[in-house]
């Protein structure tokens, strides 16, 4: 079995740190780059691919809404054309500067609110997947298992990644349990680790039920700005290697070969 770790990065901004990025890059094999909408710059975009290229880490932008005050955490309704020029220009952004440095953009990741509000609405993971599409048919689109993204990316019959969150709990609909509950995150590396063993084991969602839900898991997620990130990290890692599986960047895994 092979599988990926995904971590979001270069997200430093007055409400978080990247102090660990260059940590976490030695451990993970795909990063998530902040394209300077909810958090980053063009420091911490060259400094975040050039350390990813030294590490043979894949590269992907991480687009959100233009809101750092809120960290692109806050759900704002927009327009289709709105939603389309975020996508495009914060991938040519990221992709100008990995062009720059001899690197390339290989996978693409929505992040906060704008990746919440896809996964539950239909119309807007539409206008995702067909923008992400038609900026380049080979990139790979990392999405929620389970969600509409993937419904939505299918549709395009786009190179499709599917996630799991070590760091999150899940709702019984499959959707992440919002981070304005108390359960939302898993703070405990230890839990974090069993409670990805058991989704990559099982290939399905653990919910805070106890539910199942049946499903393709092709990476695991890492959120970079928690504080418990990098032991996660580390935990995570060990794990799947200590059962035999093959940790890969995005593109190289072999359903993209």
């Amino acid at each position: 079995m092979e599988i990926n770790i995904n971590c979001d990065l270069g997200e430093k901004s007055k409400l978080h740190s990247n102090k660990y990025d260059k940590d976490l890059l030695e451990i993970v094999n795909s990063a998530n780059i902040a394209c300077g909408f909810h958090a980053g710059d063009e420091k911490t975009m060259r400094d975040t691919i050039s350390i990813s290229k030294k590490n043979n880490v894949s590269i992907g932008a991480h687009p959100s809404f233009n809101d750092p005050e809120n960290f692109g955490r806050k759900r704002l309704n927009l327009e289709k054309r709105e939603i389309q020029k975020l996508i495009v220009d914060q991938y040519n952004i990221l992709q100008k500067i990995a062009v720059d440095l001899g690197e390339r953009v290989t996978h693409i990741k929505p992040h906060g609110a704008l990746n919440n509000m896809a996964c539950e609405d239909l119309d807007l993971a539409n206008i995702l997947a067909k923008t992400i599409y038609d900026l380049d048919k080979e990139i790979i689109y990392l999405v929620p298992t389970g969600s509409k993204m993937q419904i939505a990316a299918e549709k395009y019959n786009m190179n499709i990644a599917c996630e799991i969150f070590a760091d999150r709990n899940y709702e019984d609909d499959g959707n992440l349990v919002s981070r304005s509950k108390p359960n939302a995150l898993i703070t405990d590396p230890k839990v974090a680790k069993k409670h990805i063993l058991s989704m990559v084991k099982d290939q399905a969602l653990n919910c805070v039920s106890g539910k199942k839900i049946n499903c393709k898991i092709d990476s695991i997620c890492i959120h970079g700005d928690n504080l418990s990130s990098l032991e996660t990290a580390i935990e995570i890692k060990n794990i799947l290697m200590e059962n035999n599986i093959e940790l890969k960047p995005l593109n190289k895994l072999n359903k993209f070969l």
